[in-house]
């Protein structure tokens, strides 16, 4: 039996066609028991059957294997080893099996735990008395943990599910039921036969819901369930999912396979929503919005997310990736295809210029040196969590759009795409196959073109100087510690010369180029036709561009003249800070270039150029008190004019992105101290405790309220602190928890942080919102935080070890620290602490903190610099 231990897939001797099961929770004694049929297609000569199963209990004599074609009866399996380790079920029979198919059978039992995977419970209340509701949630490798099964997404199979179940329950899986038979307290309920599906998209959920309905406009039934009185909250999703599917039904140009979609929140739920086939799964703030206490950023996320998962049915569910190193196929498509169907339905909301957000955090995470290629080698089932991260989503989806881009979106999508998904349908697919599919379509060498995006990680920086009417380019990789990066690139460069009207393509194959502007563009520069270069316009290419000292200048003063679009503008600014950080531009050449945005009011553009202050502000405390507080007088008169524009209360008929951009704008003067600002936000809030449906608080402006109340607090006086954790213990909203909990710990008073923190942990806070309370630590309290964090560390460890929430503590608390010292002490403490599923979060966390160590160290270099803010701040 040893020979299957240690394997990163199981043997290919059985191949399960069919799946008949039964499982019975018991949702007081948080039990289930089950039994399963399975149709095996025996293909090669063994005695033994392998299969995935982790953290069950088999009734031994229960395992039988009953050859279809013979007149053998049932075989019994006198040897059931199951290796937890492995998270295998071997069987060993006396003698080989016959070839050909045949049935598998046995029973099994398990706990319904709280680790929010496999088949768990969420808890809920229910007219003041707290239930337990069970749950699936199988992606990556859990289904194992719910009933035995070859748990890999090539083995797709057809589902027949029967529930035994309390009869005054709603019982859901991801096909309609067919039969129905209550026995006094119990019911027995029976669903549809599933089409061939991947295990990970099984789903069953039994608890109390109510649920609004509606109709695609070919007759799909589509059902938002949520807890008991929530079902009005579940009306913007609704709509959103109805127009969604029959969207991509155009998009795909296949109708979408299933007869109905339920999509269910669930109180206790680690992701933020999970595609199950026919039954999606979300987080109570990813599907539930409340027109009265919902913010405009819950709307839209709801509207992302909801369009994220039903692309999903198509990409991921009838067209599954063949192994895990494909999951980039599953999750950057869904990704891209979900702005592309919000865009259709809101289209003012402009969320394509958003999708640079998206963009911005790939560019963060793959520069670093322990980023990871967006096709990835996965050993073990362990390894799977750590790859749903910014590269398989993010880097991902702007690979594609950047793709989309170069080869024109009708070639893309109607004589590429809709034959890749009707080509491999109820079928598996790499990434060979879709470059395929699209090479057909566009007559593009596609394949050549993408591998130097998926096959290596990291990506390019193009360096552009201007010499003798030549333009030079050369690209290196771009890594954030500023060290000399190897790989090469195709890259597509886009460029415009003092306006958008003559704009050139072309592909740099090689590490340099010199092209001559008046042959290219048609203009020389400083012949006033052309006062600035744009390179990568519009940001559809996932590189980043250096522009020598006389390119830059052209590109500020366009910057200020409002001569690029908003695109640009944020390309330009999040390109100068990256650089900035990587120690390859001065802190004083981007506050030079940041001083041309005081009159920007693009909600993106702002929204990154706040999240860059952020980053900015806790730069320079490491550096000196004199400098952070100069900056944050900086940046207080940056956002002047926005602020003042948008004022504190929102005007009839106004945007969603002003909406938005108002709490951001508001969020940050008070995070920097500016007094106003404060003031009148804990004005607001204290009518807000009054009345809790005043209109001088509106969900927009809470967080900014929030975190001017935290600044406030401290230890002599915590009334503010306390008032927001009894705003915190009377709502029922997720959303409004959240809120709460992610501004909590921005407190300047290391004591409140201790308290903040040990909060997150009580019984207050459900284990899947724990890490909001980390994000936002205040400077003053990353060193409370560290300590609380090797404090609690076996506690931490036990109860979110076994899910990706885990690392997130880790970056939250590790990755804001600057010097080498803490460096070297957090890898001396988790030398022994460490494990496979943490340990690249670990090893990015750490690298994170030399990055910020080599800044400081730099700008501590840089003459006049508190000077030359001051200045800023005056002009």
């Amino acid at each position: 039996m040893d020979q299957f231990k240690g394997q990163p897939r199981l043997p290919k001797f059985a191949v399960p066609k069919r799946y008949d099961l039964r499982l019975t929770p018991d949702l007081v004694a948080c039990t289930f028991t089950g039994t399963v049929a399975i149709d095996l297609d025996v293909v090669a000569d063994t005695r033994f059957i392998v299969l995935n199963a982790a953290d069950l209990s088999f009734n031994d004599a229960s395992v039988s294997f009953t050859p279809h074609n013979s007149s053998q009866q049932a075989l019994a399996a006198p040897k059931v080893s199951l290796f937890e380790e492995d998270e295998i079920l071997v069987l060993e029979f006396a003698e080989n099996l016959p070839h050909g198919v045949g049935v598998l059978q046995m029973a099994f039992s398990g706990i319904l735990s709280d680790k929010m995977k496999g088949f768990y419970k969420s808890t809920y209340e229910h007219n003041g008395e707290k239930k337990n509701m069970a749950v699936t949630q199988f992606e990556p490798a859990d289904a194992r943990r719910c009933f035995p099964c070859w748990d890999e997404p090539a083995c797709k199979a057809t589902f027949k599910i029967t529930l035994e179940v309390p009869s005054d329950l709603v019982a859901l899986s991801n096909m309609p039921v067919v039969d129905e038979k209550v026995n006094g307290n119990v019911k027995v309920v029976s669903y549809q036969e599933s089409p061939i599906m991947s295990t990970y998209l099984v789903a069953i959920v039994v608890g109390l819901f109510d649920y609004v309905e509606d109709h695609t406009s070919d007759g799909i039934k589509v059902r938002v369930y949520c807890q008991v009185g929530k079902a009005d909250q579940g009306k913007f999703a609704l709509h959103v999912g109805a127009k969604t599917l029959d969207l991509f039904k155009e998009y795909f140009a296949v109708p979408y396979p299933l007869p109905k979609i339920d999509m269910i929140a669930i109180p206790d739920f680690a992701a933020g929503a999970m595609e199950n086939y026919g039954l999606v799964t979300y987080r109570e703030t990813a599907l539930l919005y409340d027109e009265q206490h919902s913010a405009a950023s819950n709307k839209q996320r709801v509207a992302t997310v909801v369009a994220h998962e039903l692309a999903h049915q198509w990409f991921g569910n009838l067209v599954t990736m063949e192994w895990w190193t494909h999951l980039w196929l599953n999750e950057g498509f869904a990704t891209w295809v979900s702005y592309l169907a919000t865009d259709s339905l809101f289209p003012e909301w402009k969320i394509w210029t958003q999708f640079l957000d998206e963009s911005t955090e790939g560019l963060r995470l793959d520069g670093l040196e322990e980023s990871h290629p967006i096709e990835v080698e996965v050993n073990h089932a362990s390894e799977i969590d750590e790859i749903f991260d910014a590269i398989s989503y993010r880097k991902g989806a702007s690979v594609i759009r950047m793709l989309q881009s170069y080869l024109g979106a009708e070639v893309f999508q109607q004589k590429s795409l809709a034959a890749y998904v009707k080509r491999h349908a109820y079928s598996n697919a790499k990434t060979e196959d879709l470059w395929t599919a699209l090479e057909e379509g566009s007559g593009e060498p596609v394949n050549k073109l993408m591998s130097s995006w998926t096959k290596q990680m990291g990506y390019p920086v193009v360096s552009a100087k201007l010499k003798d009417g030549k333009l030079e380019l050369e690209q290196s990789r771009f890594l954030s510690s500023g060290s000399p990066g190897e790989g090469q690139w195709i890259v597509p460069v886009t460029l415009c010369c003092g306006s958008y009207d003559v704009r050139k393509n072309f592909l740099l194959e090689s590490k340099s180029g010199a092209y001559d502007i008046k042959e290219l563009l048609g203009c020389s520069v400083g012949d006033g036709t052309c006062s600035w270069i744009k390179i990568n316009v519009d940001q559809a290419g996932f590189y980043r561009v250096k522009y020598d000292d006389t390119l830059a200048a052209g590109l500020r003063k366009a910057t200020e003249s409002q001569s690029l679009t908003a695109i640009d503008r944020y390309g330009i600014l999040d390109d100068s800070f990256a650089l900035c950080m990587a120690r390859q531009q001065s802190l004083a050449s981007l506050l030079t270039l940041i001083s041309a945005y005081k009159k920007e009011l693009d909600y993106t553009v702002l929204s990154n150029l706040i999240v860059i202050s952020y980053k900015v502000v806790k730069i320079a405390a490491d550096v000196s008190l004199e400098l952070t507080s100069g900056i944050k007088q900086f940046f207080i008169g940056v956002f002047q004019l926005a602020a003042g524009r948008l004022g504190w209360d929102p005007k009839q008929g106004e945007s969603h992105l002003d909406a938005m951009l108002r709490g951001e704008v508001l969020t940050a003067l008070a995070a920097f101290g500016h007094d106003e600002t404060l003031k009148e936000a804990i004005r607001r809030f204290d009518a807000f405790l009054a009345d809790r449906n005043t209109s001088l608080l509106p969900p927009d402006l809470r967080r900014a309220a929030y975190v001017a109340v935290m600044q406030r607090a401290n230890k002599s006086d915590k009334s503010g602190y306390e008032s927001l954790l009894k705003v915190y213990r009377e709502t029922d909203l997720s959303q409004e928890k959240t809120r709460i909990l992610g501004s909590l710990a921005c407190c300047p008073d290391p004591s409140i942080v201790q308290d903040v923190l040990n909060f997150v942990l009580s019984d207050e806070v459900r284990n899947q919102d724990a890490v909001y309370g980390l994000s936002g630590v205040s400077w003053e309290g990353r060193e409370v935080a560290w300590k609380w964090l090797q404090e609690k560390w076996e506690y931490i460890e036990k109860t979110w070890g076994s899910g990706f929430l885990l690392t997130r503590f880790i970056s939250a608390v590790v990755s804001p620290f600057a010097s080498f010292e803490k460096a070297k002490e957090v890898q001396e403490y988790f030398i022994t602490r460490s494990k496979p599923s943490m340990a690249r979060t670990l090893k990015q966390s750490i690298e994170k903190v030399h990055i910020n160590a080599n800044w400081v160290e730099s700008i501590k270099k840089e003459d006049n610099l508190t000077h030359l803010v001051a200045q800023l701040s005056s002009n």
